[in-house]
């Protein structure tokens, strides 16, 4: 940027900049009054969106993440284990959500950040199974556990989830929970083609002990009968959800928030639809304002908006691996 032309100039900006710290929410309530955001983003926009697939090359699947500024790496592991004895026939899902000091300046070392209890189990009902603290539609998620199961009883896969946020801007779980899709959602058309970027099921037997043995073009393993499944198989999604969460002030609905707005305006809607734009959970954290039957058709309308968006993004970002 240039220097201001006149010495008035920079007085001018240097009030702004005074006048937005002291009084932070009138200084966006006047942004407001003119439909309009201090970043130049019209109430209803969300913020410039990209998915970057195969992030971390030793993972079964990763993703990398950019809403704004907000920052979500997703990565996947693929462990058999032994399922529990309530769930015989499935298998499980372990995500662990990660804010370390380097995301934000308000999270410090030592001290889990308070955001991340909340965004896990976000996560949690989303992905695998729905809890009772939203209000969710819907038995199940994005998961079949069942299609992890092995030899019922005796081994199942554990899928290891761990997603890291790398920059904290605003809109967390809406960013976590893209780069987790996208992490597991790029496999099931891209087996074949790109089978070290999918998120695969791989191909295990029975050993001589009768254990499970994943096996590998490394290790030599001949499949013969007794084999689990003899080659790998992509896993199957039911639905893919998409999220979007926005800020109730006043009569003003602001989609996709930054951390700014966030910390201003305290009132948060979170709104997951599925890629047929069918209704997953609401969530609504407290909040001074109350979430009128009109303000939430408001944010769904929005969100219906936002899933087309974010499948278009994905389908490119799937294209993008497969021309490669």
């Amino acid at each position: 940027m240039g220097l201001p032309d006149a010495p008035g100039d920079l007085s001018s900006e240097v009030e702004v900049d005074a006048f937005r710290r002291l009084f932070p929410l009138r200084f966006y309530e006047r942004h407001l009054t003119e439909s309009i955001r201090p970043d130049a983003r019209p109430l209803g926009r969300a913020r410039d969106t990209t998915i970057a697939l195969g992030a971390v090359a030793s993972a079964d699947g990763s993703a990398l993440a950019k809403i704004g500024s907000t920052t979500m790496l997703a990565a996947i592991k693929m462990e058999v284990m032994t399922p529990s004895l309530e769930l015989l026939d499935e298998g499980c899902i372990a995500i662990d959500f990660h804010m370390p000091p380097i995301c934000s300046p308000i999270v410090r070392p030592g001290r889990p950040a308070e955001a991340v209890p909340v965004v896990s189990k976000q996560l949690s009902d989303t992905i695998s199974r729905h809890g009772h603290y939203m209000l969710t539609y819907g038995s199940s998620g994005m998961i079949n556990l069942k299609e992890l199961s092995l030899v019922s009883g005796k081994a199942a896969w554990m899928a290891y989830l761990d997603i890291y946020c790398l920059d904290a801007d605003g809109a967390l779980f809406d960013a976590a929970l893209l780069s987790a899709v996208a992490a597991f959602s790029h496999s099931p058309d891209l087996l074949e083609n790109c089978p070290c970027l999918a998120v695969q099921i791989p191909a295990v037997s029975l050993n001589d002990d009768g254990k499970i043995v994943v096996v590998s073009e490394e290790n030599g393993r001949k499949l013969d009968e007794d084999s689990v499944n003899k080659e790998k198989r992509k896993l199957t999604l039911k639905s893919i959800p998409f999220s979007l969460t926005c800020i109730l002030h006043k009569n003003y609905i602001l989609a996709d928030p930054t951390a700014e707005e966030e910390s201003i305006m305290e009132t948060l809607v979170t709104v997951v639809l599925d890629s047929a734009s069918q209704l997953v959970s609401l969530y609504k954290p407290g909040g001074p304002v109350l979430a009128y039957t009109s303000a939430v058709q408001d944010c769904v309308a929005l969100t219906r908006q936002r899933v087309k968006e974010l499948q278009k993004i994905l389908d490119e970002a799937n294209s993008g691996i497969e021309v490669d």
